[in-house]
């Protein structure tokens, strides 16, 4: 199983924003859209950063309301780790733990055509892991 599998399954529409939008519509997109994460995309469309609910919570401590008239630019995170279609779930779950971080965009040949969460990831791992106890226990109990 691989990245591109997980997208075909949950779809390869990515919800984004450019930078100069508000923190505020951020979050109103994050809490409408019931979504964890926002990427954030230049006008061309090139991966600028990307937007979680942490980085609006340390914007709200840092600033107070007065953030959410800061634009996204000011918090995103900008060093974004990234996964090809071909990424496997088991090394995807890898990247995110060691960097702690719950969004991995998803690129083909430098273009975005998705974004998994590690909700996908564990989601995808559990049905492969079931799929094999299945197969084991048929095996086991001569059905195979």
């Amino acid at each position: 199983m691989t990245v591109a599998a997980i997208l075909k399954g949950k779809g390869g529409e990515v919800v984004s924003l450019p930078p100069g939008a508000s923190l505020a519509e951020a979050a109103r997109l994050l809490g409408a859209r019931r979504i964890g994460a926002v990427v954030i995309r230049e006008a061309d469309g090139r991966l600028a950063g990307i937007l979680s609910e942490r980085d609006v919570v340390r914007a709200l401590a840092a600033r107070g309301a007065e953030g959410f008239a800061d634009t996204v630019s000011a918090w995103m995170t900008r060093e974004i780790r990234t996964a090809s279609p071909a990424t496997t779930p088991l090394v995807a779950l890898g990247m995110m733990t060691s960097g702690r971080f719950r969004h991995l965009p998803v690129l083909r040949e430098g273009e975005l055509v998705g974004l998994v969460s590690i909700g996908d990831l564990v989601k995808a791992r559990l049905e492969q892991l079931e799929s094999e106890v299945d197969g084991l226990r048929a095996y086991v109990s001569g059905g195979a």
